[in-house]
Parts: C-alpha cells; sequence; structure tokens
C-alpha cells in the first residue's frame, strides 16, 4: 500500500525550504562557487601579467610543481610549527585559567566575563597591535621584557626567524586561551562533586586528582578543542599580513599567506589555485577527523 503526502504537508515542506533559501543561496555565492571556480582554475595556466583570462589546460601541473617547490615545503613546515605552537599553548594556558577560576566568587564571575573579550578582537587588529607593541624602537612589550629580562634586551623579536614565529604563535594564543579557559570551565562544571570527593577520602593528592579523575573526565573535550583549534591555526592568514608578512625571509609564512603571495604579488592564479585547493584538503581532514571525534563522543 502506498501513501501520498498531503497537500498541506507539501506546503510546510516548501515554506521551509523557501526559508532556507536565502541561507542556501549565501553559502553557494560564497562558498560552493569559489572553491568550484579555484578547483577548475588549479588546472589551468593563468598568470595575470601574461593574461586576463584563464590559458590552457595543464592537468595536475600547478600540483606536481607544488610538491616540488622548496618554498611549498617551507610554508607547510612553517604552517606545522605554527599550529603545534598555538594549538598546545593556548589549550595549555586554557586549562590552567579553567583550573584557576573553578571556584565560586565576584571576582572570578567578572573574570570569567572579561575572558571574552581578547577573542571578540579581530585578528588583524591584534597582528597590527602586537607588531606595534614588539617594536624595538618604541614598543611596550619589548621594554617590558628588557627590564624584566635584561639578556633580552637586545633580542629583535620580529627580526629573528624563531622569535617572529613564537610573537605570531602568541597573537594567537592570546585570544585562544581564555575562550579555551571558558569552554573548560563548562566542562569542569559538569563534573560531579562527588566523584572529587571520593577521591579526596581515598587519600588522592590534588595532582593525583587531577591527572586519575578531572582530566580523563575532560578528555573527550579537550579533543574537540584540539581539532577545532588546530582548524583554525592551520588557516591563519591575518596576523601573518599585519605581524610580520611573512618574513623575516619566509620564517612565517603559512601555507595560506603563501597561496596569497602567489596570487596577489606573483600574479600566478593558477598555482595559488592549487595551494588553495591543497588547504581545503588539509582542512577537510582535520574537520573529519572532528566530526568522527564528535560522533563516538555522542555515541558514548
Amino acid at each position: 500500500m502506498t501513501t501520498t503526502t498531503s497537500p498541506p504537508r507539501r506546503r510546510r515542506h516548501a515554506v521551509a525550504y523557501l526559508h532556507l533559501a536565502p541561507a542556501l543561496i549565501a553559502i553557494v555565492l560564497t562558498t560552493v562557487y569559489p572553491l568550484a571556480s579555484a578547483l577548475i582554475t588549479s588546472f589551468r595556466h593563468w598568470r595575470l601579467n601574461e593574461t586576463r583570462e584563464p590559458g590552457e589546460f595543464v592537468g595536475l601541473e600547478q600540483y606536481q610543481r607544488a610538491f616540488t617547490d622548496a618554498t611549498f615545503y617551507n610554508s607547510a613546515w612553517v604552517t606545522l610549527q605554527y599550529t603545534v605552537i598555538s594549538v598546545v599553548l593556548s589549550v595549555g594556558i586554557g586549562l590552567l585559567i579553567a583550573l584557576v577560576l573553578n571556584r565560586p566568587g565576584r571576582l572570578s564571575a567578572l573574570t570569567k566575563a572579561l575572558l571574552i573579550l581578547p577573542f571578540a578582537v579581530a585578528p588583524a587588529l591584534k597582528g597590527f597591535s602586537w607588531r606595534f607593541m614588539f617594536n624595538p624602537e618604541y614598543g611596550v612589550y619589548d621594554h617590558m621584557l628588557g627590564a624584566v629580562l635584561p639578556f633580552t634586551d637586545d633580542v629583535n623579536w620580529l627580526g629573528d626567524p624563531f622569535w617572529a614565529l613564537m610573537v605570531l604563535a602568541m597573537t594567537e594564543v592570546w585570544g585562544w586561551a581564555p575562550l579555551i579557559g571558558l569552554m573548560l570551565l563548562g566542562g569542569l562544571g559538569s563534573i560531579s562533586p562527588e566523584v572529587r570527593d571520593a577521591a579526596r577520602v581515598d587519600g588522592a593528592s590534588p595532582w593525583q586528582e587531577f591527572w586519575r579523575v578531572t582530566f580523563p573526565l575532560l578528555r573527550p573535550l579537550l579533543l574537540i578543542i584540539v581539532f577545532l583549534k588546530a582548524v583554525f591555526s592551520v588557516k591563519v592568514f591575518d596576523q601573518v599580513l599585519t605581524t610580520t608578512g611573512g618574513g623575516p625571509g619566509r620564517a612565517t609564512e603559512t601555507l595560506n599567506f603563501f597561496a596569497y603571495a602567489q596570487g596577489f604579488s606573483f600574479l600566478d592564479i593558477g598555482y595559488a589555485s592549487a595551494i588553495s585547493w591543497i588547504i581545503v584538503l588539509v582542512l577537510g581532514v582535520l574537520a573529519a577527523l572532528y566530526l568522527i571525534s564528535m560522533t563516538r563522543q555522542e555515541a558514548k
């Protein structure tokens, strides 16, 4: 026996899709179409200093070029270093913030409300601010560190490859660590006090209580946060442009900035599109791992 959808039900479905239409159109115009256009362009030779229109079809030549390009590997290595540093420091400091603030009190409540402010600052503005504050002539951070740690007085923070990458990572940590702290505070609040009380009754020290009770219960949330933070770190661009400009040399040239430079500085749109799609694939893998981890947590 077959059933047919009643007209009122069809009408409700039509109204629902009509309500979704503006959002779907926006997604198509701002995400699907640019991605599809970049994918097609990545298979064609196109340099803007030679022609205004895409050139001949070259197949996978642009991708082969990327995987034989030393500057591409340098950008991939810089991106990996940046991602590891920013994820480890952001999650570590965020966890410390959560543990310190996981207690009642008016001051604690006010601090929690203020923690969201660094994340609300635009990434480009963070980059400009940190670049100004680490200026060797009038930078506030430069003078403060020189006064507290005299051996750093002669360090050129943005001129040394190692320190430039560290400063770049800290611009991200400064915004993300408080937000991660708030996320973990929610996780700590969901842990039953009876569980900790039982650990104390059994004679567990504060460290044992954290390592054997609190940390295992926070591990699922931490895993999700790590994947989420890694995705945002891989696609970093604003701070690179406004803080270091990829320098000194190519010491802070991430994959996103490398793609930008190929397209807008060297006008090689085909190669820039191929690099962009490699980044999309990397982000896709991270997003898939993130979704898998969330699915597994929901299944437990």
